[in-house]
């Protein structure tokens, strides 16, 4: 069966194509195909970053135990270079046709040499007024290695020569886009809209930066490079495994450049002294592009006042039920509440915070942080009640990739407000994110997560959360406190499924009783919304659940190492990968149970490191309305014939097809739904 297994890494490029195909579909408003071709960018950015990070530091490990594994990661290196050449050309015929449609709507991106006198004008006064300050040249001939340049940035290199003489010079300058922003708006002119990339601006600019020196034909080229962000300590990888490739990568700083794109035009004397500033090996990634890199940055092009070019806004509904006016907390103590946004507002857990960190019946708070607002009202609510003598406790995982020095600087804001704050657990990322209130009636609450407590990300996050006083629950929860503070006490869970404890055997349990209860002519069927499918546990027992006639209907967004379609194997298995306007990020466990319906909500995919290297929880939910609720949120899904695709492991990524020809679209049937 290990034929049947996608990989990991094979699946996600397959995925992150299904983004690049949305950016493609002409029905999408045209300012979000830009969205969603920065989002493509920005994907592979930190796939190279650390996934190709870990194959590369596998496929120069010489230790002779691990020649199966090296030869794997070698084959996958070539497969994703394969794929990732074919998908640039993708990339570049899509961004084309954007900024062709972009003219046709009166939005002009302007190159140096298309500036008429007043455009230049402002241009100039702009280097003068805001740039200069910014642009710092480096000669390659001063530096040995491009060491201490940072990944996040775009590079112009710049080739010049002196007049009459073959003599020329070689200079790097780093855009200066965190300062300056990457688009520059020109004046409007005869209700028509001027942009220019800021690569532009500082190409017509380079006489003025280099006034001082004796060259007068300049012609600037972009690249950009991806750092090694060191391989993941929490990856699928077998411990043994990890610690052999361990010892081998001193050969490899951490930091070193593993894949450059540059663009194609880059005469081939600058090219080389580029390439050899980042000390490249036959395994890295080196591809020729188009004008511009580091298309991350479309995700912020701006609108230009065209809101008829982006989709429509979706106010987040009121709920009438948590907004009477009447304690949030007696509410939840009567009955079980749930949100699900950003169709709802995130606001309603906020208000349960901020009336818990003033009501004189709540004695503590306890509560997982994973990544966090900028301006986080959470930690703001959290800080109030500790000044108000509520006894307060924060786990906050400071391993929150990319969100390291965010999360170490909030840390030390709430350690000097007095909150107690537990640095996760040693060896274990908590990603779990569960909230408890301490009453001192005893009536305790608990809310329990599917995404982030993070105000940004349930703007634009598909994630459900259960506010609920169930004894049992509530209880689980504490005790999920007291495992990550004193990890190795026995601790047992009566009612949530947590890992790395027993979750998966749990899972595996829940599936076995689907194929008794089929095999039995009982009613059974499997229904799951997830972010990723690929550990090789739950692979084996849906397909097992397949071979039994089990019908299983999935829901995956990302990873998935599932193959659909195969005779005698997965016959019964349909999954569909939705991309719409919001990141469906819930994770939704449904399983027929004879009839019951046992349903559950909670943090964790099916993936090795949630399962068995991570603190998760997830909840069962027993309120009957929030059960049929979240069963449409993943019947919708599984109509959703406009913005799903077929993940069949093939990566082929044809459309969802449903038995009825009328379009469904399962975000906007929901925020309907909701609404009425």
């Amino acid at each position: 069966m290990s034929e049947a297994y996608v990989d990991r890494d094979l699946s996600w490029m397959y995925f992150n194509r299904r983004i690049l195909l949305e950016a493609a579909k002409p029905q999408v408003p045209l300012l979000e195909r830009l969205s969603f071709l920065g989002i493509y960018s920005n994907n592979l950015d930190e796939f190279f970053r650390v996934r190709m990070a870990t194959l590369n530091r596998i496929a120069e490990c010489d230790d002779k135990s691990l020649h199966s594994e090296r030869e794997h990661a070698l084959h996958l290196i070539k497969q994703i270079n394969k794929l990732n050449n074919r998908y640039a050309k993708e990339y570049e015929h899509a961004i084309h046709e954007v900024t062709r449609q972009l003219r046709e709507e009166n939005i002009f991106l302007l190159k140096e040499d298309d500036l008429d006198d007043d455009q230049q004008q402002f241009v100039r006064r702009f280097y003068r007024q805001k740039l200069s300050g910014f642009i710092s040249p480096i000669w390659f001939t001063a530096v040995k290695q491009l060491t201490y340049e940072t990944d996040e940035n775009i590079y112009l290199g710049v080739k010049m020569q002196a007049e009459g003489r073959k003599v020329f010079g070689y200079a790097l300058i780093a855009l200066p886009v965190m300062e300056c922003g990457r688009f520059v708006r020109l004046p409007d002119k005869e209700g028509k809209s001027y942009l220019m990339y800021l690569d532009d601006v500082i190409r017509y600019c380079l006489p003025m930066i280099f006034s001082g020196v004796n060259y007068v034909y300049f012609k600037a080229y972009s690249f950009k490079f991806t750092k090694d962000a060191e391989m993941e300590i929490d990856n699928d990888l077998r411990n043994g495994m990890l610690q052999k490739i361990s010892k081998w990568v001193k050969s490899r700083r951490k930091g070193d450049a593993l894949r450059v794109v540059y663009g194609a035009d880059m005469p081939k004397d600058l090219l080389k002294r580029v390439m050899n500033k980042l000390s490249l090996d036959k395994l890295d990634t080196i591809l020729a592009s188009g004008r511009y890199q580091n298309h991350k940055d479309l995700m912020s092009f701006p609108d230009c006042g065209r809101k008829d070019l982006k989709y429509p806004v979706w106010e987040p509904i009121i709920k009438p039920e948590l907004n009477s006016g009447e304690s949030l907390l007696k509410l939840i103590q009567k009955g079980d509440c749930f949100i699900h946004v950003p169709y709802h507002s995130f606001d309603y857990y906020i208000r349960v915070l901020q009336e818990a960190s003033i009501s004189k019946e709540v004695k503590s708070i306890k509560t997982t942080l994973y990544r966090l607002a900028k301006d986080s009202k959470v930690v703001k609510a959290l800080i109030c009640a500790a000044r108000n003598g509520k006894k307060v406790t924060v786990v906050i995982e400071l391993l929150a990739r990319f969100d390291e020095a965010s999360n170490i600087g909030w840390s030390k804001k709430m350690q000097d407000a007095g909150i107690h704050v537990i640095f996760g657990v040693e060896g274990l990322k908590v990603h779990s994110k569960v909230t408890h209130i301490g009453m001192k009636t005893g009536n305790d609450i608990a809310c329990i997560s599917t995404g982030n407590f993070h105000e940004g990300n349930t703007r634009m996050y598909t994630d459900y959360m259960l506010m609920t006083a169930a004894r049992n629950v509530v209880r689980d929860v504490n005790s999920v406190f007291t495992f990550i503070e004193k990890p190795y006490s026995p601790v047992h869970f009566k009612e949530l499924l947590v890992s790395p404890n027993e979750m998966k055997q749990k899972f595996v349990k829940l599936i076995n009783d689907e194929i008794k209860n089929k095999q039995a002519d009982k009613i059974a069927y499997i229904l799951v919304k997830i972010n990723h499918i690929t550990d090789m546990t739950m692979v084996k027992k849906l397909y097992e659940a397949s071979m039994n006639r089990v019908p299983v209907d999935l829901l995956v967004r990302g990873n998935c190492s599932l193959m659909t379609g195969i005779p005698g194997i997965s016959d019964t298995i349909r999954i569909n990968g939705i991309i719409d306007r919001y990141l469906e990020h819930s994770r939704i466990f449904i399983f027929a149970a004879g009839g019951e319906d046992k349903t559950f909500i909670g943090s964790a995919d099916w993936i090795p490191r949630n399962l068995d290297n991570r603190v998760e929880v997830i909840t069962p939910v027993y309120d009957p309305q929030i059960k049929a609720d979240l069963r449409k949120v993943i019947d919708f899904g599984l109509r959703d014939n406009c913005q799903g695709y077929i993940v069949d492991g093939t990566g082929e990524n044809r459309p969802w097809t449903t038995d009825s020809d009328v379009p469904f679209r399962s975000q906007e049937e929901l925020y309907k739904s909701y609404k009425e």
